[in-house]
């Protein structure tokens, strides 16, 4: 189906699935947090994670949605354990209610998985005044990354087990740098190029975190991964005739499309997967590693981007 989908050096490709990846790997003991955890990728990463053993927290906006995929995961795996979180990662109010609900239950956590994102969404504010596609896909997520790092890092030393960091992020990087001081210009706004910055900064935000960690010796690392182009409910946001489009792409171009279960693949390979002990910064795809645009291995810009969120947060 796929041209270009020869098996890699880790001995997969991009039409591998989730399930594929994780064959043979087992995930007890193990406690994951995935953001966007009650649809499309999000929901297959958190389904195989509960399939290979691992205890789920299911971070969603919608605690309803995140209780039917809780119950899709039972019903295939009854001795899954998942949890329902509410967390709103546009509202720093939410995020730090989560934390500390999470912290209150006393769990441990090995793996956070930075999913959830709005896509092409018109101009708009956040709660905290901030545009919202960088406030939800990069800010948010930065936040809950902070606030939880500790955590992690404990947890690995009691352990002995590398916890693991992973920024879903897209290949529409690539064409997009970061102007700071426009990041909130209604006037020079668009939805793309502002969903571009936000991705962009996912990556540059995984590899200042690595290069922190590694600094450190914390027994954390941090990566980011372009997960395919897959049709999910984050396109619900796209303008009518965007949404035309896709559909009529999905229809005509299955040579492009991935499959729910393959997008989410790369995500569960880079959290689980023994190939990827040790590895930190560093950005994959199709289940491999891949070179990220120039930008996003841009040190400076990763500093500056670190402190102009550290300033929005405090």
């Amino acid at each position: 189906m796929w041209p270009w989908s020869g098996k890699g050096a880790s001995g997969f490709s991009s039409t591998s699935t989730a399930e594929e990846v994780t064959q043979g790997i087992d995930a007890t003991g193990l406690t994951a947090i995935v953001t966007g955890g009650s649809s499309g990728m999000g929901e297959e990463t958190a389904r195989v994670l509960a399939l290979r053993g691992a205890h789920v927290v299911l971070a969603v906006r919608n605690t309803a949605a995140g209780q039917t995929s809780k119950d899709k995961i039972l019903k295939q795996t009854p001795t899954a354990k998942v949890d329902v979180m509410e967390l709103d990662l546009s509202s720093m109010a939410s995020v730090k209610k989560f934390v500390s609900e999470f912290k209150s239950a006393a769990l441990p956590l090995n793996l956070l998985i930075n999913n959830a994102g709005v896509c092409q969404l018109p101009y708009q504010l956040s709660v905290d005044g901030i545009e919202m596609q960088f406030a939800t896909n990069h800010v948010g997520h930065f936040l809950l990354t902070d606030l939880l790092l500790d955590t992690m890092k404990e947890t690995s030393r009691r352990s002995n087990v590398e916890g693991r960091i992973v920024n879903v992020s897209s290949v529409v990087h690539y064409w997009q740098g970061i102007c700071f001081e426009k990041i909130n210009d209604e006037s020079s706004y668009g939805r793309f190029s502002a969903y571009r910055v936000s991705k962009l900064a996912n990556i540059l935000h995984a590899n200042e975190l690595s290069r922190r960690l590694r600094e450190e010796g914390a027994k954390v690392t941090a990566n980011s991964l372009h997960p395919g182009l897959v049709t999910t409910k984050i396109v619900d946001h796209l303008p009518p005739d965007h949404r035309i489009f896709m559909r009529i792409i999905k229809l005509m171009s299955f040579l492009f499309i991935k499959e729910i279960s393959q997008g989410a693949a790369t995500i569960c390979y880079v959290a689980l997967h023994p190939q990827v002990e040790g590895v930190s910064g560093k950005y994959f795809s199709g289940c491999k590693l891949c070179n990220p645009s120039a930008l996003a291995t841009d040190t400076n810009l990763a500093k500056k981007l670190w402190d102009f969120t550290s300033n929005l947060i405090k």
